[in-house]
């Protein structure tokens, strides 16, 4: 059993803000696949043979506890989680796949280690950062932004490149 999570904070209010990159991809995949969502254990769900697409419903900063019930239910191994994330200082559209690591100051992330003991498990970050829009904004009212209109353009090529690191890791 494999494990897709996509981090990002539930509501309207947050969709197609930088923080719901995790969201985003896992919605592309999942329209992709023809996948449809539901309540699951705290998150909405969807599954595609042995894989598992999860949408935390608490917020970013509280995710690892959905993933910890994931784990612990479906007893999944650690290395057949992919946690899928925004990145504040990685270039727009750039993807950076790691089998484990650190948060690297991402909230997220951190509550992920937290729940899960350990941050031996894969991540998959989705660069966000656009330095004239970072200058202007706080850490935080940045990462809660929506994304410019050049970056919208860009953003169905982006979510493609994550698909196929998604089907890479499914195997």
């Amino acid at each position: 059993m494999k494990m897709i999570v996509g981090l990002g904070n539930p509501g309207a209010r947050y969709n197609f803000t930088r923080h719901n990159m995790g969201f985003l991809a896992v919605d592309f995949y999942a329209k992709q696949h023809g996948l449809e969502w539901k309540n699951e254990l705290g998150a909405l769900a969807c599954r595609e043979g042995d894989t598992w697409f999860v949408k935390p419903q608490g917020f970013y900063n509280a995710s690892g506890q959905t993933v910890k019930e994931f784990v612990r239910y479906y007893k999944i191994d650690l290395s057949d989680i992919l946690v899928i994330c925004d990145n504040f200082d990685l270039e727009f559209g750039v993807l950076r796949l790691r089998s484990k690591g650190s948060a690297g100051g991402n909230n997220g992330l951190k509550s992920v280690d937290a729940a899960l003991g350990t941050a031996d498990y894969p991540r998959l970050r989705i660069g966000t950062s656009n330095d004239e829009v970072k200058m202007k904004l706080s850490a935080v009212d940045f990462v809660l932004a929506r994304f410019t209109s050049e970056e919208k353009e860009q953003l169905p090529g982006v979510l493609t490149a994550a698909a196929e690191k998604i089907d890479e890791f499914i195997g």
